[in-house]
């Protein structure tokens, strides 16, 4: 499982380029191939094969962390 920050800043990334993709008209194809490697990197980040399950893996993750950094 990657760091908590990087799952931070992928979730983040994945977040942003998938409201980019909704709000757009049309995607542009550079926005699509981001969001693709994204979930991709989030996917192969968290041991998943979906995305769903990728943001679902990271959020717990990332939440774990704050909860053991708040208990020390």
């Amino acid at each position: 499982m990657a760091h908590p920050t990087v799952l931070r800043n992928l979730v983040d990334r994945y977040e942003t380029l998938t409201a980019a993709a909704e709000t757009a008209e049309t995607v542009d194809p550079r926005i699509r191939q981001q969001l693709q490697d994204t979930a991709y990197t989030l996917c192969v980040s968290t041991g998943t094969r979906e995305i769903a399950a990728a943001l679902t893996a990271a959020r717990v993750h990332m939440e774990r962390d704050i909860l053991k950094a708040s208990a020390a």
